[in-house]
């Protein structure tokens, strides 16, 4: 329920059939895929930063980034028109619209004693960026039920396309356009088109469709 509704918004909702549910307070276990990401990223955060000593301004600025990261991922397609390689991101009830971010030099494999402070930031954004999205990738893969499945890959479904090289809020999207059966009858290669133009033969293992109510 909406205490005292500006008169727009609240007609705006009402016009678009839009009614929130809210999960009962002290209830973390009725959001599910939501905690289970932030877990992931506790997690990651742990891992990488460890022992580290940090400025309260070093710490915030790596949860910045971190949140960043969480806004930007895509949970569903905006449209299912092949030619439409968009995704449906938190960052678009934050912002309108996909979120940016400028890209960083990759510091992986760069030793610490090496970087300045700022670097050093920036190094652990990437390691957390990494190890969170191959997580994230493979929960895709897991609650769609279709590894290896031909029913559940259909031509035309908008998927993410495994990419260490892609940098902090980047994701590779796109469309499957050709199915390519073994001859065991297993759904083992796709085609799938870029917003380039250009397609890419990718393994079934390397793509993650994106659920979409049909």
């Amino acid at each position: 329920m909406v205490i005292h509704p500006n008169e727009t918004l609240a007609n705006f909702l009402l016009s678009e059939n839009i009614e929130w549910k809210f999960i009962p307070p002290k209830s973390p276990n009725f959001g599910g895929l939501w905690e289970t990401g932030v877990k992931s990223f506790k997690h990651h955060l742990k891992r990488v930063v460890g022992n580290a000593h940090l400025t309260l301004e070093e710490f915030l600025a790596i949860i910045l980034e971190i949140e960043s990261v969480l806004n930007s991922r895509p949970p569903t397609p905006l449209s299912t028109e092949f030619d439409n390689f968009e995704t449906l991101s938190p960052g678009h009830f934050l912002l309108g619209r996909p979120l940016t971010s400028i890209v960083e030099p990759d510091l992986l494999n760069i030793s610490e004693n090496r970087l300045s402070k700022w670097k050093k930031i920036t190094k652990y954004s990437q390691q957390i960026w990494r190890l969170w999205k191959k997580d994230y990738l493979n929960s895709l893969q897991q609650r769609s039920k279709w590894m290896f499945s031909k029913n559940n890959v259909k031509l035309g479904a908008l998927v993410l396309i495994k990419d260490e090289n892609m940098p902090s809020v980047k994701w590779l999207t796109g469309r499957i356009s050709e199915i390519i059966i073994s001859k065991d009858e297993k759904l083992r290669v796709v085609n799938v088109l870029l917003l380039t133009g250009k397609t890419l033969k990718r393994n079934v293992r390397d793509v993650c469709v994106l659920p979409i109510n049909d």
